[in-house]
This record gives structure tokens, sequence and C-alpha cells, in this order.
């Protein structure tokens, strides 16, 4: 054994404890001693049974991902979990905190299963693209039965220890010590002649299992993880786990895995495992930079954005001012968020009594001079830099010396927006994405002048209010709307080329994107991105650039709040519109636009790598820190699906030089205006190397 894990036996109970911090992860040496603790116990006379359980603040958490690319180090996990049953004596495992994957895994391999009533268990693999690969497929359905094994694994949510004890997969609940309760359940097995209770060897209920059940089911999964792929193996594990032999079904089990392993889908989701805890990591911003308390906010406009934003710090239990011009507009935005609070009561999410409570959170006001106290305030006015300087003017005059001041600008440069003010140190971005309240994403912008303990603040309050928070320098659209400008720019295009809008979207939605981009336009509003456009002060002089955009907009075509935009609405449902392609075809004609015919492939082409082209810029400027910051703000807030890893990830499985060639296809085609290469993009290709390896070269 190692220093990862200790024996020592009590009144004839041996206790095997794992202490791998932080989170006990099942590493190779973690593995190494539990094997040797196995043959431990089998050797010692003066232990009848044993206890296996975790120091720290949980049991074991899950395997070491980080050994999912390097060659298997034995003893294999799913040799471990079969020693633990085929073990002669014994063994239970005792559940704290999380056991979860592998860790879930160990615990089934071990005769009975006890937990503290606050622990929690679980299958998370298919969050990776993978299936659980070490017997985890074949045990929990034999524990749990067919359908409850499929949606904790299908769905990767861990389940607490009650609903688990409900569903078989805990033997036994202990109150107090977890120590003490396992030994005297252990006790109490030996006492009473209980068997070992080999899972494996236990039948898969089948009752009401048939054809047509796993055909229901595939239909439910298609809808709820449309695209993935590793759901849809997990079904196949199971459908196996009913009608093959343990060790057959086995076969498939690592079968299935290992092809989930070689996938596009599990590289790109592992990718962004690591790239979302990363994020947090700043440079220049150590750990222990100090955190000012946010113990209240003001948010500044209580229109739909800012109502949602006030929402969030509501729901983290942080008292919120909401300011407004006049007293309609308050009435109103607080109406919209009361409503939204209604809905939550109507599905069963809150109570009508949190419902109050939330509403009692937030006070309302017409009067700068109270948000004098605030800790943080948000400016959520209109996307204009004339009125958020004059905002910030008068924050400047009221704010106390301290206090946080940020902008949910979406692109208008943040520096100018804090020279306004005495404290620019205090000034950063809090792009918040809508519907603010559902959006995890918040681009956190850092101005030159921001001080580190306020982007320390930042990321922590991100944290907080359950936002996942990217800090990104200031430049036009800053990250995200830098880099999908582009891809919006081609949609635009493609449409005066005679390309219907509802055929881009249908590839974009098959390709894997929640919405295609003239639906996104559509939802925000034309008006928004027109607005956008004209706020950009330095955009190339192009007659086309947007052009859709401009006309519609000036129209009064402004997207689902008008019932016209792209698309004509019934309700909310989107129906083309011959007049839209109508007036596409003359501005083409008028802008010498010529008309094309082009492949599913290069409409992805050109939507996906205009954007990485955009995004290998903003790396060479610096308002990105990572390849990976920029995968997590697109498939956290633009609705880039994680099976692709986001567009740089995307980018390196594509292949830079194909991605380079392309892109001098377009350049060949379109002229220089847009379609010049990066000059990273252009180096990484002649190297033949990665965004991942130049990322990994800067450490």
């Amino acid at each position: 054994m190692s220093d990862k894990t200790s024996y020592e036996v009590t009144d004839g109970i041996a206790v095997i404890t794992i202490d791998n911090p932080p989170v006990n992860a099942m590493s190779a040496a973690v593995r190494k001693s539990c094997w040797d603790a196995i043959d431990k116990l089998a050797a010692d006379a003066s232990a009848g049974a044993a206890v296996l359980i975790c120091a720290g603040r949980t049991f074991i958490a899950g395997a070491d991902i980080t050994e999912f690319d390097k060659p298997v180090e034995d003893p294999w996990l799913p040799d471990l979990v079969e020693k633990l049953e085929a073990s002669e004596k014994l063994i239970v495992a005792a559940v704290h905190g999380t056991a979860l994957g592998g860790g879930l895994e160990t615990a089934m391999g071990c005769h009975y299963r006890c937990a503290l009533p606050g622990a929690r268990v679980g299958l998370p693999e298919v969050n990776l693209g993978l299936v659980p690969g070490a017997t985890g497929t074949q045990r929990l359905p034999r524990l749990a039965g067919v359908r409850k094994a499929l949606d904790i694994m299908t769905s990767g949510r861990p389940i607490g220890a009650e609903e688990g004890l409900e569903a078989g997969i805990i033997d036994k609940l202990i109150d107090g010590d977890l120590r003490a309760g396992a030994l005297a359940y252990a006790r109490e097995l030996l006492d009473t002649h209980a068997p070992l209770k080999r899972v494996s060897q236990l039948e898969v209920a089948a009752g009401g299992i048939d054809d047509e059940f796993f055909s229901e089911y595939l239909q439910g999964l298609s809808r709820k993880a449309r695209g993935f792929f590793a759901p849809l193996q997990i079904v196949k594990c199971v459908q196996a786990a009913l009608n093959e032999s343990y060790r057959d079904a086995l076969k498939t089990e690592r079968r299935l895995f290992d092809e989930c392993k070689a996938s596009s889908h599990s590289q790109a989701q592992r990718h962004l495992f690591f790239a979302e805890r990363e994020v947090a990591k700043i440079p220049d911003v150590p750990k222990n930079t100090p955190v000012r308390e946010i113990n209240r906010v003001a948010v500044i406009g209580a229109g739909t954005m800012g109502g949602g934003i006030a929402m969030n710090f509501v729901n983290a239990g942080i008292p919120v001012t909401v300011l407004e011009v006049d007293q309609a507009g308050l009435d109103r935005g607080l109406g919209v968020i009361r409503k939204n609070y209604a809905v939550a009561v109507d599905k069963g999410r809150m109570t009508q009594a949190q419902l109050q409570q939330a509403m009692g959170m937030i006070a309302p006001t017409t009067d700068y001079a109270d948000v004098a106290s605030a800790d943080l305030v948000v400016e959520a006015v209109f996307e204009t830099m004339q009125i958020k300087k004059h905002v910030f003017t008068k924050l400047d005059e009221v704010c106390k010396q301290g206090a946080i001041l940020a902008s949910n600008t979406s692109s208008l440069d943040l520096d100018e927006i804090a020279a306004v003010t005495n404290r620019p140190q205090d000034v950063i971005g809090l792009h918040f994405f809508a519907p603010a309240k559902v959006m995890k994403l918040l681009e956190i912008v850092r101005g030159e002048k921001t001080a580190g303990e306020v982007i320390a603040t930042a990321m922590a309050t991100a944290k907080k209010i359950r936002k996942v928070g990217v800090l990104v320098g200031v430049c036009f659209g800053f990250v995200g709307n830098r880099m999908f400008f582009p891809y919006i720019r081609e949609a635009q295009l493609m449409m005066l080329e005679g390309i219907p809008p509802e055929r881009v979207d249908q590839v974009v939605y098959d390709w894997g994107m929640a919405m295609g981009p003239h639906a996104v336009m559509d939802l925000s509003g034309l008006d928004v991105f027109y607005k956008l456009n004209n706020e950009w002060q330095d955009r190339p002089d192009d007659p086309v650039y947007c052009r859709m955009i401009n006309v519609l907009s000036e129209m009064g075509r402004l997207g689902q709040k008008t019932g016209a935009g792209t698309y004509r609405y019934e309700g909310r449902k989107a129906v083309p519109d011959a007049e839209v392609m109508e007036i596409a075809r003359r501005e083409a004609q008028a802008l010498g636009v010529q008309q094309i015919e082009v492949s599913d492939e290069g409409i992805i082409e050109r939507l996906l790598y205009s954007m990485i082209n955009e995004g290998a810029r903003v790396l060479e400027e610096g308002i990105a820190i990572r390849p990976g910051d920029i995968d997590v703000i697109f498939v956290n807030g633009y609705g880039m699906p994680r099976y692709r890893g986001g567009p740089m990830k995307y980018a390196d499985m594509v292949g830079l030089d194909k991605v380079y060639a392309a892109i001098n296809k377009y350049r060949d085609r379109y002229g220089d205006l847009w379609w010049t290469p990066a000059p990273l993009l252009k180096q990484l290709a002649e190297e033949g190397r990665s965004f991942r390896e130049w990322n990994e070269n800067r450490r």
C-alpha cells in the first residue's frame, strides 16, 4: 500500500481509508493501494469484514480524468471493482459527499453500501461523452432497475442518498458519525450472517421492459439529448444487461466505452470539462487576491435585461435596488419580474411565500441617491455610449468609495465609459446574456485600469450567482459578439446570394446549434443588431455588410416582437416569408451580389470558419486569455453544442490546415476585406500545430 490508502482493524473489522485530496479521485496510485488493501484483508485473520471509506470532504468523486488520454496503468478500475466483489470477506462501502462515476462503480463492487443522508451518488460520465466504463452500466440496472438506471446515466445528474436508498443503490442511511455507523453496520451484517451480495449475480428486473419501452425511451432521448452520441450508447449497454450474460454485456460496455472515448464528442466534452475550470485562473490575478464583500447590489434599468440581472442576485440571497427613470417604467419592470417568479410558482419550482420573499428583496426607486450604499452597481440601460456615459457620471457622484461600477454593455468601449468617472480602477464590464435569468455565461470585461481585486470580486460573484464567468479584454464586441458578427455577416450575405434563411438555419440546427442565425436575430430583435452595427466606429466600408438587417429594420420588421423579421410569426412559430427573399433578390441585384449554389458543408464552413478566424485574432490580441475561454463562451452563451467543444476546439479537431485552406478559398472568391487569414491561424496551420498546442507552449 501507499500513502493514498491506510488499513487498520477495529473490533474485527478492517477499515480501508482512501486519502487522495482534494476529491479522492481514483488514480492509478489509489487503485494500486486499494488492490493491496484487499489482498491484505484476505490474508488478515483478525478481520472478518471491511469498511471502505474516504478521508476528507467526499467519497471517491470519480476517476482521474487526466489519465483518460494516457496508456492504462494496472490495476484497471474494472478489475479493481471485480476484485472487491470477489472478496470472500464482506466489504461495506461508506459514502459521504459524492460517489460519482468510478466512485459509485467502486461502491457497487462492494457487497453493501451505507451513506450519510446528505451524500449524493451518480454516474455522470455522459457529461464527458462517455458511458460508465467500469461495470457501471451493468451494476446499476441490477440495483435500481432499468428505467431508473437509464435516467441516472443518460442525464448524468446525481441523486441524493435518500433517493438512492429508495432505488436500492444504498442499503442503509447512517445518522451521526459515518465511520462509527459503518463499523456498526458491518458488525450487524457479520453477526446476522448476511450473504455476500454480489451485484453482478443479481437479475435485472425485466417487468414491463420490452422493445417498445426502449424505442419510446430512445425517442425521448432524441429530444432531450439531441445530437449527443454517448446517451444512445448507454441505452445499448442497458439493453445488453437485459439480454446478454453479465460477461458478454461487460464486453459490450467496454466496446462502447472505447468507441465513445475515441469519438470527437468525448474529446470535445472532456476539453470543456477542463476549460470550464481553467477560466477561473487569471495569470496576473493570484488566487489570494483580496475580494470585496458584495452584500447589496443596485441595477440601473428595469427593462427585460435589468430585471433578469436583478433576479440573479435575489436568487442568490443578495438584496437589490432597481432604479428606473420614471415610475411607469419601474412598475412595468417589477411586474415582469413578478410574472417570471409566478411562472416558477405555477411549475412548482418555488412557493407563493418564496415569491413574496423574493419580491421583498427588491427595492424599487427612481432616485440615484438610493443606490449610494450599494457594493456593486450594474448598469443595464440602452446600448448607446452617450446614455451609458451619463449613467456612469451620475454613479460616480453618488456611489460610496470602494463600490464596483459595472456595465452590462455587450460591445462598447469599457475604457471610454470608465473615463467619465474618477475611479476607473473600480469599473468593470459584466455582460449578461439574454435571458439573463437563464443563460449561464457572464463575460467579465477588464478595462485598462480595472483593479485586480475588482476582477477577483467579479469572478467570485459570478460563481455566487451560478454563472460561468469568463474574463475578456476590451474591443468592440469583446470576445463573444466580436466572433459572432462574422457568423451573422455570412448568414446575411448568403440570403443576398439566394440561399433561403430557413435552409441556413436548418443546416446549422442539424450541426447542433440551439438555433440558426436568422432565428437568433429575430429572437434578439433585428433592431439590436442594427444599433450595434451603427455603434461600430471603425467598421469597414462595405455596403453589402448585414444589408438585410438594415432593410428589414427600417421596414419595422424587427423579429418576433413585431410579428415579422426575417420570418413571419404565427405566435412564436417562424414561417418562411417569400417577401423577404424577394427583397433580398432586389437588394442583391442593386449591390451586384451574384446568386450561387452552396452545399451544406459550405454553409457550415462559411459560418464557423469566419468565426474561428476572428477567434485567432482575439487570441493574438490577448482579448481572450486562452482558446478554451473562447470555447466556454460559445457553449454557455451562444447555443453551441457541447459535443462540438466550442469554435477553437472544433477547429483543432477539423485540422487548422483545412480551416486555413478554406479561408484562402473564400478570400479568392470574396476578396481580402473579410477573409484575410489571421496571422496566428496561418502560422499554426503551416507549422502543423493546433490552438491547444499553441496555448500549452505559452505556459
